[in-house]
């Protein structure tokens, strides 16, 4: 199905997100706090969604990565020797009448931008997040919570090798929360103080840095249009020479189209030896490989592809989005229930009184539910079949379900719409009772082209796991 491009309207976007139960202000009773967000019952699949997808592609379907869940709370010496404990900053101005904080490189004037009052000298904010272990609060106990879960997977390094028997190249990859006292979070869920990260070390010898360096920008940008990205929404942008962290020989950062401008959803940096070397220097532990053709140790280089599953996860939203106009034949049950049809007003208005539909063309693998099963109504001759279909799919599928029947049915059609649910299976009174030809049939409905098919059900579960699965 080809999609028209359009510019997505992101307060629209953030109401659908918390009406439909994907995403919610955190603490949200309280006013919220400090952009911050829950994910609800459909976001939390969504999130899970895109996790396996990501897991799926890199450790799974690879023979040369294995996965690591290291702890949040590190050694204090870690950070150290990664140089976040000195040099992981931002600089910051904050406004001598309302107080409000500002990176120094975002601002476009010497004023205030919310007040126009004068800004205070730039001074090096600290982003690391710190708490205790222990029942004493002083510096001896100090911990911070980790900015980022590469330095888990570097102070492994050894522990990995030695368990696994890997060769070069190899990869560890791992998925987990991060911190950072952001000075401006903003858009959403695009830059916030709690995130979860999905990150690749893959270890290769010096020299082949560079070849696995475009290895692996071409894996990562495939990942996203696999799932549905359209290719023009996305971009390769090279860091200048002076942009580059103290690390990095090379780095690159897939950017997404978002509706505010081109934003980063992952970087993919060649970090030399610096990581390991460091952590062997502060540790006193050796952290090399012992190479069996040359007969020589090593430290591995390494490649580094990270990106964030929440900026992955809005991204995907964002381009799958769409108003569409409503086609005639809408695709609710063929059982013509004329009256649910008048008395249905969920659809939005266009001009020229055009019908719309809001609708998530998420791709299979990543759309929260997969399947509902719809009575036409709440009459007592559908319920028990409708609940029979229902629990067979739940029991025979290895899909996520769900079962709807508050509201007309047209209204139904656009809630599963609206969260990306693949297809409806819809039970009428043809189910139940009249024809021959369609007695202990339902529909199917599809969620893109909205056509709709009627199958026995015995024959339901081949039916959609022909769908699903092809």
């Amino acid at each position: 199905m080809i999609r028209h491009l359009q510019t997505v309207d992101m307060e629209k976007l953030v109401s659908l997100c918390k009406r439909r139960g994907l995403i919610y202000p955190g603490s949200d009773i309280y006013g919220g706090l400090g952009s911050l967000w829950d994910y609800g019952p459909l976001g939390s699949e969504l999130k899970r969604n895109v996790k396996d997808a990501w897991w799926r592609a890199v450790v799974w379907q690879r023979d040369d990565v294995v996965g690591l869940d290291a702890a949040i709370l590190m050694h204090p010496q870690t950070w150290v020797a990664s140089g976040h404990a000195e040099g992981f900053t931002d600089p910051l101005v904050e406004c001598k009448s309302c107080h409000h904080r500002f990176r120094t490189d975002h601002l476009q004037t010497p004023a205030c931008p919310d007040c126009g009052g004068e800004l205070t000298a730039s001074r090096q904010f600290s982003l690391m997040l710190k708490t205790f272990l222990g029942p004493v609060e002083d510096t001896a106990n100090q911990v911070w919570l980790r900015p980022e879960t590469a330095q888990g997977i570097f102070v492994n390094f050894q522990n990995v090798l030695t368990t696994t028997r890997r060769k070069l190249p190899f990869g560890i990859a791992q998925i987990g929360k991060s911190f950072r006292n952001e000075i401006t979070p903003g858009n959403f869920i695009f830059r916030t103080r709690e995130f979860e990260q999905m990150e690749i070390e893959y270890f290769v010898k010096p020299g082949a840095d560079e070849q696995w360096h475009q290895h692996w920008l071409q894996e990562r940008m495939r990942w996203y249009t696999d799932l549905g990205i359209r290719p023009e929404n996305l971009r390769l942008r090279r860091h200048d020479p002076t942009e580059l962290a103290h690390y990095a020989k090379d780095t690159y950062d897939i950017e997404y189209r978002f509706p505010w401008g081109w934003g980063e959803l992952e970087g993919i940096a060649n970090r030399t030896d610096f990581d390991l070397k460091r952590h062997a220097e502060f540790s006193g532990r050796t952290l090399d490989y012992y190479d069996e053709e040359t007969k020589e140790h090593i430290v591995p280089y390494v490649i580094e592809p990270s990106g964030g599953v929440d900026r992955a996860l809005l991204a995907f939203l964002v381009d799958a989005y769409d108003e569409e106009p409503e086609l005639k034949g809408d695709g609710r049950s063929d059982s013509g229930d004329e009256g649910a049809r008048r008395r249905d007003p969920d659809r939005s208005g266009a001009p020229g009184g055009e019908r719309l539909r809001t609708v998530l063309h998420l791709h299979p693998a990543l759309a929260p539910v997969k399947v509902a099963v719809l009575p036409l109504s709440r009459n007592e001759k559908l319920a028990p079949t409708a609940r029979q279909v229902y629990q067979t799919l739940r029991q025979r599928g290895r899909w996520s379900v769900e079962y709807d029947d508050a509201q007309s049915i047209g209204r139904r059609y656009r809630r599963q719409d609206e969260v990306g649910t693949l297809y409806c299976v819809t039970v009428d009174f043809k189910t139940v009772e009249g024809d021959p030809d369609t007695i202990g049939t339902v529909t199917i409905r599809d969620r893109d082209t909205m056509e709709q098919v009627r199958v026995p059900i015995p024959e339901l579960v081949d039916a959609l796991k022909e769908r699903l699965e092809r």
